[in-house]
């Protein structure tokens, strides 16, 4: 199974998607290069495909998906730093959370975001 580091990225209740040509919404992030910590290609990913430089790459958790094992980080980003498409990318974009199950996208990242909306949620009730 691949490892993959996929990244939530938050402004308020909006959370940042990405898209290749043709293709559907997904969580930015990608595969690791060999040898690459888990939070690095997270950073490293992000930067590659949407030009923003993450403050930090927290650890959430993991989520085995068909194909992919996802390690998922949140980055912290700067308010006013605008994401760009870049490298494989076609668009990007900042997405309220309640539109995600409207849209259409990775089967991986509806899960994720759900899950990620859930320990957010537990963790605020500490």
């Amino acid at each position: 199974m691949k490892r993959r580091a996929t990244v939530i990225c938050r402004r308020g209740n909006r959370i940042l998607l990405v898209a290749r040509r043709q293709s559907k919404w997904a969580l930015p992030g990608g595969l690791l290069k060999r040898g690459e910590h888990l939070s690095d290609a997270a950073l490293r990913e992000l930067k590659e495909e949407t030009r923003l430089a993450g403050k930090s790459a927290k650890y959430l958790f993991q989520y085995r998906g068909a194909q992919k094992l996802h390690h998922v980080f949140f980055c912290d980003v700067s308010k006013r730093a605008k994401p760009r498409a870049s490298n494989e990318i076609s668009r990007c974009r900042w997405v309220q959370v309640e539109d995600i199950p409207r849209l259409t996208t990775s089967a991986p990242t509806k899960v994720i975001v759900k899950i990620s909306g859930e320990k957010r949620n537990s963790s605020r009730g500490k």
